[in-house]
């Protein structure tokens, strides 16, 4: 039987790679509006970092943000070959409102609206720079820059006292489980040899918020909506429980060794304790994270040396 050409295999469609190239005055314009956004939030970056290592109690974890917000968006786009890079307007929708609250800023010198007009500020950049559907593919990196934001004591008063009581209310129950006698005065704690004050730096608070972030970037990359849902709600007992332990040991010490041991690496130490006892719960919680997307090869249209 001969061979006819309605027999014979269709070439396949070509396939291409959704590329764009911009014209030299939109790259020229990019790059001068990222000149002028760096220096323009340059102060800002620098009042963040400063409360990000002012102390190991107020906002430690914020300094890890940004470095993590950096690898998950390289990590969601390396592999998107297949999307096209091209700017949208709508980020101007964001970088408005941002500016605004810069300059807003600029006259009442809070410098957490400048921090927070940086955060809303990311997704306009995105949008400008990378287009709709690659800000799509990091809306939650963006969101977790959210988190970098330092919280004045001001704002949450109110939950510093509540973590501070619940502490001291724990303790008190706990500790003479040890046997160690506890006279409660407010939020102090006194035994035999020494006090211990559950202050707002000793509330947990600082646990507290680094320990939703994990949770939150344990949820994302968790393989089960039932692991994401237990993660979220469990963070906050798990921190509040690691922040207990702490007081627990520290009226121990107090009580073997006296109150000069809170004068000692002990009493910074233990709140590195309470980061390192939670975090890991929290990861362990979440379970085994859901496999990554497979990558999108790079392809260009066919020729015929290749059929």
């Amino acid at each position: 039987m001969a061979l006819t050409a309605e027999y014979l295999p269709r070439d396949p469609a070509p396939v291409t790679t959704a590329t764009s190239v911009r014209p030299a005055w939109q790259t020229a314009l990019l790059v001068l509006v990222s000149i002028e956004a760096i220096a323009l939030y340059a102060p800002t970056a620098h009042w963040l970092y400063g409360r990000w290592t002012m102390s190991v109690w107020h906002n430690a974890h914020g300094l890890f943000i940004p470095p993590l917000v950096a690898w998950m968006i390289w990590q969601e786009l390396k592999d998107r070959q297949d999307i096209p890079v091209s700017g949208s307007a709508w980020g101007f929708a964001l970088l408005a409102p941002a500016l605004a609250l810069h300059v807003i800023d600029t006259g009442m010198h809070t410098e957490l609206l400048s921090a927070i007009a940086l955060v809303l500020a990311l997704p306009g950049f995105s949008l400008l720079f990378l287009g709709i559907p690659r800000t799509r593919l990091i809306l939650f990196p963006l969101f977790l820059a959210v988190f970098a934001l330092p919280i004045p004591l001001g704002m949450t008063e109110t939950l510093h006292l509540v973590l501070r009581k619940v502490a001291v209310a724990g303790a008190s129950v706990i500790l003479p489980m040890l046997g160690i006698t506890i006279f409660v005065e407010g939020t102090t704690l006194h035994t035999v040899h020494g006090a211990l004050e559950v202050a707002d730096a000793c509330s947990g608070f600082s646990t507290l918020y680094a320990a939703m972030a994990v949770a939150c970037l344990t949820a994302y990359t968790a393989a089960s909506a039932r692991r994401r849902v237990l993660v979220l709600l469990a963070a906050p007992f798990i921190a509040i429980a690691a922040n207990l332990l702490r007081v627990i040991i520290l009226v121990s010490l107090v009580e073997w060794r006296g109150q000069a041991i809170l004068e000692t690496w002990v009493h910074p130490g233990s709140g590195l304790m309470t980061f390192a006892l939670a975090l890991p719960i929290i990861f362990w919680l979440g379970g085994p994270t859901r496999p990554a997307a497979a990558p999108v090869p790079a392809t260009g249209p066919r020729t015929r040396d290749d059929r």
